[in-house]
């Protein structure tokens, strides 16, 4: 739904009410999946994509002139490696929270969650010697991971069940995403009480009968304290 700030934002574009009214107005008879983003083409009037990280790439590659010439997202030379690490954090860390939570049963679950868990491990130590995931510098591979661990533990940690550790539990992970959030004008694009009810609130499939793999206690291995 658009509305007010800071519930929601005005739809700038063409004054609707709700996205479906969006999809509505570029085809009458369309039936299919309500999803965002969605790039909407004034003189056409009509989306002209809805993937997010085709938009984030139609961004830098086909709108750069209108951008700042100081940012560039997808820097020749390390597109190689952008595409190397995009390939893998897609499917195992940005779409493997959503397998983990929306998986039909155990068995589909524990092997979402285990290569979910995988993946953020290997980029835990990916980042041990960088700041960034590709070179010195931000690119599209960090804008592409940045959205899924901004959320991981007011979200996908207990509504998604991917408990097994928090992403404060990744030293690495955890500051690396900090400093994103930091830079200028990201902070503000972040609205983690939107998040938070959007995941309790709308994902009534998930199915409850899967046990999370999490949160992992181990009694034994904690400090007895002592009475006074």
């Amino acid at each position: 739904m658009f509305g007010t700030p800071p519930a929601a934002t005005p739809d700038h574009v063409n004054g609707l009410s709700s996205l479906p009214e969006v999809y509505r107005q570029a085809s009458p008879r369309f039936t299919g999946k309500i999803t965002v983003p969605a790039l909407w083409d004034r003189d056409r009037a009509t989306i002209v994509n809805n993937e997010s990280a085709e938009i984030l790439r139609m961004l830098e590659t086909e709108f750069g002139a209108m951008a700042d010439p100081e940012i560039e997202l997808y820097p020749e030379a390390l597109r190689a490696e952008i595409d190397e690490i995009n390939a893998f954090v897609g499917p195992r860390v940005n779409g493997g929270v959503y397998r983990a939570g929306f998986a039909a049963n155990q068995e589909a679950y524990d092997a979402a969650v285990g290569e979910l868990f995988g993946a953020l491990d290997a980029l835990e130590a990916h980042l041990s010697t960088r700041d960034f995931l590709v070179g010195e510098r931000l690119t599209e591979a960090d804008l592409r991971l940045f959205p899924t661990l901004v959320r991981f533990d007011v979200a996908y940690y207990g509504a998604l069940r991917c408990n097994l550790k928090r992403l404060v539990d990744y030293p690495r992970l955890h500051a690396y995403t900090r400093r994103i959030w930091a830079l200028p004008g990201v902070a503000k694009t972040v609205r983690l009480d939107h998040v938070k009810r959007h995941y309790w609130d709308d994902h009534e499939m998930i199915n409850r009968r899967i046990m999370p793999v999490g949160p992992k206690v181990e009694f034994d291995e904690m400090p007895v304290a002592q009475a006074a």
